[in-house]
């Protein structure tokens, strides 16, 4: 038994789309406790020469952005990184993670304007460019056997994470709002209504209909810091990243091609947050990521147990887990150093956060078959007292954006994710003083309102419009 009954805050931290080999494959040199990269792993490239896992030194922005262009992330995507082949692949077939370089050059034509470097997908980071996350990782604990709870898209590990579930879909286009429990419903039925989801734009857990009308719940990431600062955090929160460039505020989610030193210097503040807080030796961080986003990783995903039987002509079972994810556990109560993973059942996954919170609070039976069967975080939490503090702050490496830098981030085009974000912001409210129940039974009955075009030809016209959307559903409250 561990400590986890000695916990009193949850807060999880989800980052955007990045494999462990990208950002902490070379934490530790290899070897049976830790399956970091050797240096020698490959993929054939496109003449069937291999691409060899690389590292490209320093800071700078080009540097910081790699993979760039962003890799492809849909499910088919995803078949061909593990199998070699877009197709579904047969039963129990075991993934050679040999396609990332052929999918990522496939990507090509679907962007002939963009230039896709085999090199590009292979790249990982050091420890001297991910100091934070570096640092926190050897400083606590670090999984290195946390898959993404699906080989599918954003939407869908994000609704794991919330609900143990995607309910059936494995990309985030068409736009989808699931109407299924969460974790935050099983804690207001047990009567625990101090929780939290904190954002910085828009939150992508807006999507999940039993969640509609708990709207107070979804507060900025300011008043993240406020509670922190006041010694007033939730049981359990939840914090997503920036997923919009402001001018003068780039996005910090991490999602290639967005310069990883954002999320660091992100990842710094929520930590610092905590540890300056009077409930840190009684707060537990965990700091993930929702799926690999292309990132090579070279450990094979197991199979898992389906989170509930396939509805008919359901295209994928969910009976895989995804790609490997970094997952850094912080609390005062893991041992320096410590190295985890399931040696027997099924491993840790985005639905383990979901175990844990139900077993720290005491709320009830599984949300489905797939948290049933997770682990949960007590056995991490090994000291029989709070007495790993770690530092008093950490540093993320310095990174401002030019002007020019800027305004070219304030034109670009909708990287997926965010072209969903608008999809989630256009069926929200439309206007103050919305009757949300009301609008919450129209969703659960007609298909999702598409997207405007004029909101989806840039980062700038995108922002725009969510944040007027999002605006309107918390008036609506």
């Amino acid at each position: 038994m561990g400590q986890l009954q000695n916990i009193d805050h949850i807060v999880v931290l989800m980052l955007e789309n990045r494999s462990l080999d990208s950002l902490l494959g070379a934490l530790y040199p290899k070897s049976d406790s830790f399956a970091g990269l050797s240096g020698s792993e490959q993929n054939p490239g496109a003449n069937g020469a291999p691409v060899v896992v690389w590292n490209s030194p320093g800071s700078d922005e080009a540097t910081m952005r790699i993979p760039n262009p962003d890799p492809g992330e849909l499910w088919t995507d995803i078949n061909m990184q593990l199998f070699g082949n877009a197709a579904a692949p047969a039963p129990g077939a075991t993934p050679t993670m040999a396609g990332f370089v052929k999918n990522y050059l496939a990507q090509q034509h679907l962007n002939p304007q963009e230039n896709y470097d085999p090199k590009s997908v292979m790249h990982y980071f050091t420890p001297e460019q991910t100091p934070v996350l570096s640092q926190l990782a050897k400083q606590f604990a670090v999984c290195d056997h946390w898959f993404a709870s699906a080989p599918c898209q954003t939407w869908p590990n994000r609704w794991f994470v919330h609900a143990a579930t995607a309910a059936g879909h494995e990309n985030n286009d068409p736009p989808y709002f699931p109407d299924v429990p969460t974790i935050f419903n099983r804690l207001e039925q047990a009567g625990i209504h101090n929780w939290k989801i904190y954002f910085h734009d828009i939150a992508q857990a807006h999507t999940l209909l039993q969640l509609f009308l708990l709207g107070s719940h979804f507060q900025s990431y300011r008043q993240f810091q406020a509670d922190s600062q006041s010694n007033a955090l939730p049981s359990y929160s939840f914090i997503e990243p920036q997923y919009f460039a402001d001018f003068g505020h780039p996005e910090n989610d991490q999602h290639p091609p967005s310069v990883v030193t954002l999320g660091e210097q992100l990842i710094a503040d929520v930590y610092n947050c905590l540890r300056a807080s009077k409930l840190w030796r009684r707060t537990l961080l965990v700091i993930t990521y929702d799926e690999h986003g292309g990132c090579y990783d070279h450990v094979a995903p197991p199979a898992a147990v389906p989170p509930e039987p396939p509805a008919p002509n359901q295209t994928f079972g969910f009976d895989r887990y995804g790609v490997r994810v970094p997952a850094v556990i912080v609390s005062p109560y893991v041992a320096p150093g410590t190295i985890f993973r399931q040696t027997s059942g099924a491993p840790y996954d985005h639905t383990s956060i979901i175990a844990t919170v139900r077993n720290r609070f005491g709320i009830g039976a599984a949300l489905t078959a797939r948290d049933a069967k997770a682990p949960d975080l007590d056995s991490v939490l090994t000291l029989p007292r709070p007495t790993n503090l770690g530092p008093l702050r950490v540093k993320a490496l310095p990174y401002a954006p030019s002007p020019a830098t800027a305004a070219a981030a304030q034109a670009k085009p909708l990287n997926s994710m965010q072209r969903a974000l608008v999809g989630l912001a256009t069926n929200l409210p439309p206007a103050p003083g919305s009757d949300l129940r009301t609008h919450l039974a129209n969703l659960r009955v007609v298909p999702p309102q598409p997207a405007p075009d004029a909101a989806l030809t840039s980062v700038h016209d995108a922002r725009t419009y969510v944040k007027r959307q999002a605006g309107n559903y918390f008036q609506s409250h």
